[in-house]
């Protein structure tokens, strides 16, 4: 196979919750595109279509899912029984697979996929497809060490790390957080590990920046926060206690306020939460298409500390409060940890999320910004890099 000739790419997010799964896939996906690739994307989201999709990447949507407990799913929008819409979803991805022929496939996160949904269509590719790569794409955390081990022993994790993937990729740091270790990978499992480093997002120009300012009404001199809390479907208390510092005040804050509530927010505390924000004269969105700008314009972003909301507010240099969530996940908390020893972010436990707690820590941030600026210019987001470098060693296999 030529340079020249079509390189079919698939990839594979479950995306049963929030908005990190399918954000972060097509960030690689945009960046990995060239005129002789075809990138087709397996998504469950809800709001794929919302997202403009770049010549030459298309995608696949499978029937949503949600995540009712660690381990059990309900179809997010049809009125069917659990297991048939997971049979649907697999014959999907079998289906799609088949189809495209793939040189290069991509699972982000799962393994197996959700209840092992992508596993027939791995062992397919290895007895079909023996020359296309299969990659497992883990963020930098899964969750803590313990949690992790349980379920990929339970679920035979461990074993199609060995038999059905080529390479893991995993889009973090070693020396921030070692999976190798901490999920107790065997060594034969762990040569195949690459650390990509973090995957970064499109930087807007200034013009498009200080154009945003402008059009958000902001003045100059005066900062602006963003809050943001993902796809929102638990960033309520992080937005309800942003918005009673603000009516705890006799007199306005000295900064201006943003709050992107996430459209998976219950419609009722969306609701509540804008009808306090107008009261307020802030802004609100449900929403935002174009994050990266905002967070370009913010001077500072208060979030829940999810992966893809981190490299999104890095790449912009912006500094960051992080209120982590530690249910049913505690991988927010452990990457908060692990960015605040590097001065790349502040964090506050959710057990002392108070009003005090918050204005302190903005404040603080605020009025001495330095030293998250200086470790954020030296923190390099170098993901793509990585992953092209290996695109091209697959594709030089082929010819």
């Amino acid at each position: 196979m030529g340079r020249n000739s079509t390189y079919n790419i698939l990839m594979y997010s479950h995306d049963t919750y929030g908005l990190g799964h399918i954000r972060r896939t097509m960030a690689i996906a945009s960046q990995l595109k060239s005129p002789h690739i075809n990138i087709l994307i397996l998504t469950g989201s809800p709001i794929a279509g919302r997202f403009s999709f770049p010549e030459q990447i298309d995608f696949v949507r499978i029937p949503g899912m949600i995540k009712k407990t660690n381990d059990e799913y309900l179809p997010l929008s049809i009125k069917i029984n659990p297991r048939h819409a997971l049979d649907i979803r697999k014959k999907i991805i079998t289906a799609t697979a088949k189809a495209f022929q793939p040189h290069l496939f991509i699972v982000d996160k799962e393994p197996l996929g959700l209840k092992k949904e992508v596993l027939p269509t791995l062992k397919w590719i290895r007895r079909s497809l023996p020359k296309t790569q299969t990659i497992l794409g883990l963020r930098d955390i899964m969750d803590d060490a313990e949690s992790v081990r349980k379920d990929w022993t339970d679920k035979g994790v461990y074993d199609s790390l060995e038999k059905l993937y080529t390479e893991i990729w995993v889009y973090g740091r070693q020396d921030f957080y070692d999976p190798i270790k901490e999920y107790a990978i065997p060594e034969e499992t762990s040569k195949k590990i690459q650390f990509t480093g973090y995957i970064p997002r499109k930087i807007p120009g200034k013009e498009a920046v200080r154009k945003l300012r402008k059009d958000l009404g902001v003045k100059k001199g005066e900062k602006l926060v963003v809050v943001t809390t993902g796809g929102g479907g638990d960033g309520s208390a992080v937005m309800d206690t942003y918005l009673a510092m603000l009516e705890f005040e006799s007199a306005p804050l000295p900064f201006k306020s943003i709050l992107i509530t996430g459209p998976f927010m219950p419609k009722e505390e969306r609701k509540r939460i804008f009808k306090r924000a107008r009261a307020l004269g802030i802004q609100t969105f449900h929403f935002y298409r174009q994050m990266e700008k905002l967070l370009a314009a913010a001077d500072m972003a208060i979030s829940m500390g999810g992966y893809n909301t981190l490299c999104e507010i890095l790449s912009q240099g912006t500094i960051n409060l992080v209120i982590p969530r530690e249910t049913p996940r505690k991988e927010q908390l452990i990457r908060a940890k692990a960015f605040q020893a590097h001065n790349l972010l502040e964090y506050i436990p959710w057990c002392n999320l108070t009003v005090k707690s918050m204005k302190d820590k903005i404040f603080m941030m605020l009025e001495s910004p330095e030293r998250y600026w200086e470790a954020i210019s030296l923190f390099s987001l170098n993901g793509i890099g990585a992953m092209r470098k290996r695109l091209d060693v697959f594709r030089d296999k082929e010819d």
